[in-house]
């Protein structure tokens, strides 16, 4: 049980410095200007951005998401590290919530189970309709999230 809570619960706490990144309470703001995306093979791919400070700053060289197209220009924040620049706004903060809607979509029937392995018989039911509900909140959550990072 403390397995499933873990791997759960994982996603959430992995993605909280991206969720910090697209609602800008980390990082540079600004606007990224996609230049290059290499095909690596396999669905895989480099990008490279050219990203540029609100504050008036020198023009950054980021990599970008794996997502992007070459010409994409959308805003940004640039990471503390300044090494890349990742989606902001509404996009970027569903983008990051993808990966937390994993972790709520298997969240959804640990009552269940945990009542169930403890031979309770009260509640089940309403745990069952908890845990349908949940899981379908993750998983709406985690398409809404992918839709986002590939637009």
């Amino acid at each position: 049980m403390l397995l499933w809570l873990g791997v759960c619960l994982a996603p959430m706490v992995l993605a909280a410095g991206e969720l910090e990144l697209a609602t800008g309470r980390a990082g540079t703001p600004g606007t990224l200007r996609v230049v290059s995306c290499e095909d690596l093979g396999e669905g895989r791919y480099d990008c490279r951005g050219q990203f540029t400070p609100d504050n008036g700053d020198a023009v950054v060289e980021v990599a970008a998401s794996p997502d992007s197209e070459a010409g994409d220009l959308l805003r940004a924040q640039l990471t503390p590290e300044g090494d890349r620049a990742v989606p902001a706004g509404t996009k970027g903060v569903l983008a990051a919530l993808a990966l937390p809607g994993v972790g709520l979509g298997g969240l959804g029937f640990l009552p269940y189970v945990v009542m169930y392995w403890l031979g309770a018989r009260r509640g089940r039911r309403a745990a069952v309709t908890g845990g349908i509900l949940v899981t379908a909140a993750g998983v709406v959550l985690m398409l809404a999230g992918m839709v986002a990072a590939c637009s």
